[in-house]
């Protein structure tokens, strides 16, 4: 099994290059199924995630052309079958987006019950109500959602919850509906109006994407595009904890630092300099770290995503910091391996009390999802000594090239698969 071993304490110094959205990526495969001519999505990022969604597209008769690395062609012209149950789709959150595009191509679909990281209950049902709001029967057996409706009919639908997930999918549904759709209480993130923009570069017709109200007037049919992944908000604000929490000198490029925001003021906040660019954001540490108060909420607020990479940063910052987690129940879990570390953070429901402790040292632990992992890794950087992590692959769903692009900015890290190959490199950092 692959690990991450790590010898912390050197500072991140030098320039590192953001991928593509892996969250916006996903949803945009899904588009990309949704007319039977070519389309080419480029900045595509490199991860199991998204080889996975390629691979399950095919397995219903999608033809899938590796361009470059970073680069995809799909025809769905050939596609033969409406049901997905490829295996490993299972262990994708964001499989469902594959319901909303056949649904709206081909007026039915079956989709295996989607899985992900374990950090809480994710439930599906503001997407099963807009679906259903269209015309569509929706029901749950043998682990499978299937949806089938005559004739998809746009409507106005009001989600009770903001949600990304049901956001993009109701979307992609009623692109292809009969009549005009307006959803309100819409998700705003940033990869819901990529989606929305990749669709109309395809012919449809949707506004108001970003704003809470989405117009959405159906088209008939869809056609050809190339389309550009924008950059991955969540990865940049990775790198930029990593540069504060190392008291490093970090330039972050390919980004777009409107969608930073809500990570840039914290990091201010606590002490680091930051200077922005048109497509890049610097951050600078400092020995002295001070507390802050974070709360996740959806976007444009502080994302839930970006949550334990905060706190690792803030466990080592003077002062008692407070972080409450408003999206999902379960997203602590990785502190009981950071207080192995040394940290003093207590769990009280859904809110962290962090008193800033000096340093961390190294230890044996384990990545208990996608965020927590590369989190924990951060915390690797910092520690004194050898820090070893386990179940790397919840980390490699969401990050290219992690430690290649962690070793170009000084970290001395490596990935092994064996005993040997981890105490070779122990001896090779001294």
């Amino acid at each position: 099994m692959e690990q991450y071993v790590i010898k912390g304490g050197t500072p991140l110094r030098g320039e590192v290059d953001i991928s593509g959205a892996k969250n916006a990526a996903l949803a945009l495969i899904a588009a990309a199924i949704m007319t039977d001519e070519t389309v080419v999505i480029d900045n595509l990022p490199d991860v199991r995630d998204i080889n996975v969604l390629l691979q399950a597209i095919e397995g219903i008769g999608a033809v899938v052309v590796r361009l470059t690395r970073n680069s995809v062609k799909i025809n769905a012209g050939t596609i033969s079958s409406v049901t997905v149950d490829y295996e490993y789709i299972r262990k994708i959150r964001a499989s469902y987006y594959l319901l909303g595009a056949l649904l709206g191509r081909f007026n039915e679909a079956e989709v295996a019950l989607p899985g992900g990281c374990d950090i809480g209950t994710r439930p599906i049902d503001q997407h099963i109500k807009g679906f259903k709001a269209m015309g569509a029967e929706v029901k749950i057996e043998h682990g499978m959602i299937k949806t089938k409706a005559e004739e998809l009919l746009g409507n106005h639908i009001y989600m009770d919850v903001v949600s990304v997930g049901a956001t993009i999918n109701i979307m992609l549904a009623a692109a292809l509906a009969k009549g005009n759709t307006i959803l309100e209480n819409a998700a705003k993130e940033p990869h819901v109006v990529d989606v929305a923009n990749m669709l109309n570069s395809m012919g449809a017709n949707i506004k108001g994407a970003g704003t809470d109200v989405i117009r959405i007037k159906g088209v008939e049919k869809l056609h050809k595009t190339e389309y550009s992944v924008i950059p991955d908000q969540i990865e940049a604000g990775t790198f930029m904890c990593a540069a504060a929490a190392t008291r490093g000198d970090v330039l972050v490029k390919n980004v777009i630092p409107k969608h930073l925001e809500a990570i840039t003021a914290k990091l201010l906040e606590i002490g680091c300099t930051i200077e922005e660019y048109d497509d890049a954001v610097r951050v600078i540490g400092t020995d002295n770290l001070k507390c802050t108060q974070v709360k996740t909420l959806p976007y444009p607020g502080y994302p839930t995503d970006m949550q334990p990479q905060i706190v690792v940063t803030l466990a080592i910052s003077q002062g008692t910091s407070i972080v409450t987690e408003s999206i999902f129940e379960n997203r602590f879990k990785y502190v009981a391996e950071l207080n192995r570390m040394g940290a003093n953070i207590k769990v009280e429901g859904n809110t962290a009390i962090i008193d800033g402790v000096s340093g961390y040292t190294g230890a044996e632990i384990n990545a208990p999802d996608l965020r927590a992992g590369a989190a924990l890794v951060i915390a690797g950087l910092v520690a004194k000594g050898f820090t070893t992590i386990d179940d790397i692959k919840y980390i490699q769903r969401g990050y290219e090239n992690f430690e290649v692009k962690l070793r170009n900015l000084g970290a001395n890290i490596e990935k092994v698969s064996s005993e040997k190959e981890a105490m070779k490199f122990k001896i090779k950092v001294g």
